[in-house]
């Protein structure tokens, strides 16, 4: 067990690397990967699994300890990043399956890899995990009101078909892993600490999956889709960062916030582009899961080094799996 908990460690470490890598081949030798198609779905169900595993009943009490904050967080999430690809996919060229797939990583809610860089930026690791644990229960209701509303412009949306996928790949596991967790208690911990090793698995063969079933048409518009992803993702950092800093919070918010509006659950993004849409509208999902690993630690690098928390007390940092 202590040598497979080396090996998961390791491999949540190095993550950027292997996703960059296996997005590459998954290019180069589509051949290898196109099978996985068919499962990226339940792929996506075992890593909301391992997060409902994770979470603790203190994650929840987060929010209503202080509920301004998370409110502030949520909102961002879901309005900053939509609305920033809606403007991108209008104002970019960019082919209507493109914009649809740019609008989907704006729509979806906060990854749990922001956590962790908001832990590494010594920013507000408990708000973080509010934000994105209260963003992922109300993905049902609010990602496809904003996919209807935002794409519906490109390509016809239906909206009870996008609830239905995202209670059954995001919800339902997410309770199945926290009734897991409390029917198992202590029995469970051997097993959350390889989840990094299984989420990185799953996360890797969701961005070979889709960059392999779309190699020529990245080939052919790869380059305008890395801008639209790198100008999203960005934008939303900065954005996120000064909406945080304009509702007067203390710096170590202003990280959490920032880099929870900055930062997707793109894995959902490419499954709902892949079971309702496309599979070059879940590309910009695929290359935004390979550029925010890249983005993140330079983020929160800056954030640490150059953004003061002052002298008020950092909130209890939560335990990140």
């Amino acid at each position: 067990m202590k040598t497979l908990e080396a090996i998961s460690r390791f491999c949540g470490n190095t993550f950027a690397i292997w996703v960059i890598l296996f997005a590459i081949l998954g290019f180069i030798f589509p051949s290898g990967f196109t099978w996985i198609g068919p499962y990226v779905q339940i792929l996506l169900g075992i890593i909301m699994f391992g997060m409902g595993l994770t979470l603790k009943v203190q994650d929840f009490k987060e929010v209503f300890r202080r509920p301004k904050d998370v409110a502030i967080g949520v909102v961002a999430q879901f309005v900053i990043m939509p609305l920033l690809a809606f403007l991108l996919a209008n104002f970019l060229p960019v082919s209507k399956d493109v914009a649809v797939g740019i609008i989907l990583v704006g729509a979806c809610p906060g990854g749990t890899a922001s956590n962790v860089m908001t832990y590494l930026s010594k920013g507000d690791t408990a708000l973080s995990v509010a934000i994105t644990s209260v963003s992922t229960i109300l993905a049902p209701l609010l990602t496809p009101f904003i996919i209807l509303l935002l794409a519906s412009k490109w390509v016809a949306v239906d909206l009870g078909s996008l609830v239905l996928s995202i209670l059954e790949i995001v919800i339902i596991p997410i309770l199945l892993g926290i009734m897991a967790r409390l029917l198992l208690k202590s029995k469970i911990e051997a097993g959350v600490t390889v989840l990094p090793l299984v989420s990185v698995i799953a996360i890797i063969a969701i961005v070979a999956a889709v960059v392999s079933l779309s190699n020529e048409q990245i080939a052919k518009t790869g380059a305008m889709i890395f801008v639209a992803v790198i100008l999203h993702n960005v934008l939303g950092l900065i954005i996120g960062f000064l909406a945080a800093k304009l509702m007067r919070m203390t710096p170590a918010k202003q990280k959490a916030v920032s880099i929870e509006v900055g930062m997707q659950n793109s894995a959902l993004g490419a499954t709902l582009a892949q079971a309702h849409f496309s599979p070059l509208a879940a590309v910009p999902s695929a290359i935004f899961s390979v550029w925010h690993n890249i983005s993140g630690p330079i983020i929160a690098t800056l954030y640490r080094r150059f953004i003061d928390n002052g002298p008020e007390q950092e909130e209890t940092t939560k335990r990140i799996s």
